[in-house]
């Protein structure tokens, strides 16, 4: 691969909501709730799918300035039903006692920001090294910021980035107006919108704007900060290897099946059973005595857990984290169904109970997730879902090639699980991790012997 290549920045826009005059709604702000005022200090959300450029697309030769053209006006149909994401972050500050205020400004925003780009570089120039090339991360705007940075960017851009011979579409959204679910969900309906152009159809999923707050608090919740540099932190990722790693649905199942026979439980499901498969993997590549503390982190949608359930098309944050807490020589003395029980057990505590007790416990004294503090280097994350529909987002290409992601929210230990191209129930893990333990656990003769194949 061309190590000098660079992404070269062709033109930016801003896209509007087609019809911004005929939604109302726009005139008033959007306050957010408690996770998402929680995301302020995370970055933004990135997460892109790469394309072969075809030939032809709808019987026409393909054309970049065509794709790009509807690509930008079904961009513009999207932000009609997702309005929130064409506006920008706003505080209103309070001196007496100090806090704030920060909502969003759906009104007065240029709207959601639009790049076309391009790399000299092939398909295979991306997909082929063992570990994924730094230049993806070239690949996404608003590298590295955080999502208090929505008051001066867009909250949503998009990049599209022109290949020798393929097409990547990079999307950045601000993390406080979206989790996993917000995010893909916005995806999905792009897509959909863009497969319709030229016909009067609605969106199968129209998303629900409106905020939720716990009973007896919002919609405006102060922060009780004097000042941004109270609650915002930023930290750079040290050095970091990422790879791709495939997991075929035999590999899974097997997996699974020597957690829940290991437990003599059928309880564990696939991915309990994969993460705590990861767990030890990567905490035995970490050579760590056996004294130290690791924590294996599951990120969570709150959604269908509470009481009354929030609906699935619920457009915002709802998610928090629960995890397993043990030794690294607990962690690898015992076996696998014995950690896997362990995340079990804290998915299933995570009730409607523990998530309004955790609310309430915010609401007394209100944090934001620092990325310095909450994920440590003897830890793991496991975010993103394989139930997400990532792989059904077409734009006139077909089905994308693969799914890569930019800087955003990565640490040594993060891990994201993401659907595998042929479906069925196969997953392919994003691991991030130092240089070393990659090395170590690539050595891992159980962790490669599950690995049906790895780009």
């Amino acid at each position: 691969m061309a190590t000098s290549a660079t992404v070269k920045q062709i033109s930016e826009c801003y896209i509007k909501p087609r019809e911004q005059d005929a939604v109302e709604e726009i005139e008033q702000p959007i306050h957010l709730g408690i996770w998402d005022l929680a995301m302020l200090s995370v970055h933004y959300i990135q997460k892109g799918l790469l394309y072969s450029k075809p030939q032809v697309i709808e019987n026409q030769e393909f054309s970049i300035t065509a794709l790009l053209e509807r690509l930008k006006e079904s961009l513009s149909i999207a932000l009609v039903h997702f309005y929130p994401l064409a506006g920008h972050l706003a505080t209103l500050k309070n001196e007496n006692p100090p806090s704030r205020v920060i909502f969003v400004d759906c009104k007065n925003s240029p709207g959601a920001k639009f790049i076309h780009a391009s790399l000299d570089l092939t398909i295979s120039d991306i997909l082929s090294p063992t570990y994924v090339p730094l230049v993806v991360q070239s690949f996404f705007d608003h590298d590295r910021a955080i999502n208090h940075d929505g008051h001066s960017r867009s909250l949503l851009s998009i990049q599209v980035t022109e290949l020798i011979d393929g097409v990547f579409i990079g999307c950045s959204i601000n993390h406080a107006i979206v989790d996993g679910t917000s995010y893909w969900h916005f995806f999905n309906m792009w897509s959909e919108i863009f497969q319709a152009l030229g016909k009067d159809v609605p969106i199968s999923r129209p998303p629900i704007l409106k905020r939720w707050f716990p009973e007896g608090s919002g919609p405006i919740i102060n922060l009780p900060f004097a000042h941004q540099d109270e609650f915002i932190s930023r930290c750079e990722a040290p050095e970091l290897t990422e790879r791709i790693f495939h997991f075929s649905v035999e590999s899974i199942a097997k997996i699974k099946s020597k957690a829940n026979v290991g437990h003599n439980t059928k309880e564990i499901s696939s991915f309990q059973a994969l993460s705590a498969f990861v767990w030890r993997s990567i905490t035995r590549a970490r050579c760590f005595p056996p004294d130290q503390t690791t924590i294996c982190r599951i990120a969570i949608n709150n959604r269908s857990r509470m009481n009354p359930p929030l609906q699935e098309n619920y457009f915002g944050n709802a998610i928090q984290t629960v995890g397993g807490v043990t030794t690294a020589g607990e962690l690898l003395e015992q076996d696998l169904g014995w950690a896997a029980w362990l995340l079990h057990q804290a998915v299933i505590n995570h009730t409607n109970e523990a998530i309004h007790e955790w609310l309430g416990l915010w609401l007394q004294n209100p944090f934001l997730y620092e990325f310095a503090r909450f994920f440590a280097s003897c830890n793991i994350m496991m975010g993103s879902s394989p139930r997400f529909n990532k792989y059904g987002n077409e734009f006139g290409m077909g089905k994308a090639l693969a799914i890569r992601s930019g800087y955003a929210n990565k640490f040594d230990g993060k891990v994201s699980v993401y659907p595998g191209r042929e479906g069925g129930g196969s997953v392919d893990l994003e691991v991030c991790l130092s240089p070393a333990t990659m090395s170590h656990i690539e050595m891992d003769e159980e962790f490669m012997g599950a690995v049906f194949s790895s780009n």
